[in-house]
């Protein structure tokens, strides 16, 4: 463990700015989505790259206490968006 206020170590900034990074793009994607709607062809398609080609049907079903299932894909994302856990999985 690093001494309290030291700079990180150029790996701990590796993954620091990695973090970063792609929760800023998760960021990006859900204005997006606030912006234009799950109908939009660039929501859609970045919905099929994070599925793998294909956005898969209602309902979704999670994990989450209290959040059993959403009715489909877009409601889940919009959660995700709304509570900033961008990396939440079904």
């Amino acid at each position: 463990a690093q001494q309290p206020g030291t700079p990180l170590s150029d790996q701990e900034y590796h993954q620091f700015f990695k973090f970063l990074r792609i929760t800023i793009q998760a960021s990006t994607a859900c204005h997006l989505r606030e912006l234009y709607g799950c109908k939009n062809s660039l929501v859609q398609r970045l919905d099929e790259y994070e599925n793998h080609g294909v956005i898969p049907p209602g309902p979704i079903c999670s994990k989450l206490p209290g959040n059993p299932f959403f009715r489909n894909f877009c409601t889940f994302s919009l959660y995700r968006c709304i509570t900033k856990k961008y990396f939440l999985k079904v």
